[in-house]
């Protein structure tokens, strides 16, 4: 059995009559991406304050681990064995990149000169050498960024929570994130990534969790969760109204648009009935000018489990 990261079973907290969390059940397992998804207020960064030790849950909920530790009795061990990155960067502005790592080092109790040397190769690991002896105030979005991720890892954590780290990033600097993140894991740490941005979760996590009014509505990998929503279509565009007429009554299950002379074809986007698609066609001696294949994204996954809520999401062509 796979050893987990991250075990919570029934998280819950209140403020008040309000709740954030209702009932919340983790399995992260070590060495992967878990992305926790969902859209303004839906409870992820209470999520990652309680996991943290930041803040306690509700006396009502069941155990949690976190690193094989127990989170209500042996808080420290937890701390010891994460690092934390959140919304808002850590980075003093007043002082150089070297000197809030060496900063970092002496919170770590480490000795003058292992503190020098993990900061030194750390800046160099995150591209910080040239920047290091200037005001953190200077450095650009993305900097900030790896200097704070680089400070988060001062003190060698296996488990890292990363709480939206590429909002208000440039495309660029969202990519270099993305490589970051990656570069973790491949490492063997456990990487728990929170994120508005369902391209994001996409791209890096091994398994999503969609959090939606303090209840996860959907876990799976994203390829899992796409298969979960309809939608899919192959989508047939015609320059000859007669081969579009005899495409219609061949297929006969479609969706016409007349003007555009296209016609949506629902599939689960499997290979096969694609397969039969095409099969069909060319026993009708039929010949479409273009093809296209439409599969459920995580927009459409992130609608239909949230009621149409609506997230920061960036084009695609901006970002890949």
């Amino acid at each position: 059995m796979t050893n987990l990261a991250i075990a919570a079973n029934q998280l819950r907290k209140s403020y008040g009559e309000k709740v954030v969390l209702d009932g919340v059940d983790l399995a992260v397992p070590e060495g992967t991406i878990f992305s926790l998804l969902g859209p303004n207020g839906a409870g992820k960064t209470t999520a990652v304050q309680i996991l943290s030790t930041l803040i306690a849950a509700d006396p009502a909920s069941g155990s949690i681990s976190v690193g094989g530790h127990d989170l209500a009795t042996d808080p420290q061990a937890v701390r010891a064995a994460i690092g934390v990155t959140g919304q808002f960067s850590a980075v003093d502005g007043l002082i150089t990149g070297e000197e809030n790592m060496l900063l970092m080092a002496d919170l770590h109790h480490l000795s003058r000169g292992e503190g020098r040397r993990i900061a030194a190769g750390l800046l160099e690991r995150f591209d910080l050498v040239e920047a290091a002896k200037k005001p953190a105030s200077t450095y650009s979005g993305g900097m900030k960024r790896r200097l704070d991720i680089a400070m988060t890892l001062v003190g060698s954590p296996r488990i890292i929570f990363l709480d939206e780290p590429t909002t208000g990033l440039d495309p660029r600097s969202r990519h270099n994130m993305w490589q970051i993140i990656r570069e973790l894991v491949a490492d063997g740490v456990t990487v728990f990534l929170t994120t508005q941005y369902l391209d994001e979760a996409d791209e890096l996590a091994d398994r999503i969790a969609v959090l939606n009014d303090g209840r996860i509505v959907a876990e799976g990998t994203a390829e899992e969760l796409k298969r979960q929503v309809p939608g899919g279509h192959v989508r047939l565009r015609f320059d000859d109204p007669m081969a579009y007429e005899r495409t219609a009554v061949t297929l006969r299950d479609v969706v016409r648009d007349d003007p555009a002379l296209s016609l949506q074809v629902p599939t689960d986007g499997t290979q096969r009935e694609l397969g039969e698609i095409i099969q069909r066609l060319n026993a009708a001696g039929i010949e479409a000018d273009s093809l296209t294949v439409h599969t459920p994204d995580l927009d459409d996954v992130f609608f239909a489990l949230t009621g149409g809520a609506r997230v920061p999401h960036q084009p695609k062509e901006a970002v890949r």
